[in-house]
């Protein structure tokens, strides 16, 4: 596991060093996505290192699943997006499970379809950085909602 660069994030977040960190829940963390191509981009980390859903235990991922669920809420309301996308990639052995939740609108890439489909030149070019008060602002707004949903499960 310790080259898993998500168990490093996850790292980082438990120092206080990771500056994308929005909140820890039960079964994940959530932080801001690095590069904001999709205003909203977020991630959902598991924080179990794990690479299946099917390898978690029946009640942990029952919870990892309505966390998801509640942190795509949480993104729905914060950025009023058209649409979310939601997806759990990796290929290989070595990939701890985590949910990328991109805010969709009409017209955010040339063509309709996945956001992997615009390439990765444009995906992370260092114009979709966003500024320390940017990121600021996205993690406030993000963590504003994730509240009002918790206070009300």
């Amino acid at each position: 596991m310790s080259e898993c660069g998500v168990c490093k994030r996850i790292e980082k977040i438990k120092r206080g060093e990771n500056p994308y960190f929005v909140r820890e829940l039960k079964s994940g963390y959530v932080v801001i996505g690095d590069y904001q191509r999709f205003w909203g981009y977020t991630v959902f980390i598991c924080k179990e290192h794990s690479v299946e859903l099917h390898e978690l235990e029946p009640e942990f991922r029952t919870l990892f699943l309505q966390e998801m669920a509640l942190v795509a809420e949480a993104v729905y309301r914060a950025f009023q997006p058209e649409k979310l996308n939601y997806e759990l990639l990796g290929v290989g052995n070595n990939v701890h499970m985590h949910w990328h939740i991109f805010p969709r609108h009409a017209g955010d890439t040339p063509k309709p379809g996945p956001v992997w489909r615009i390439g990765s030149e444009e995906m992370y070019h260092e114009q979709y950085l966003p500024s320390a008060n940017e990121l600021e602002q996205l993690k406030q707004t993000l963590d504003r909602e994730l509240e009002k949903l918790l206070e009300t499960a």
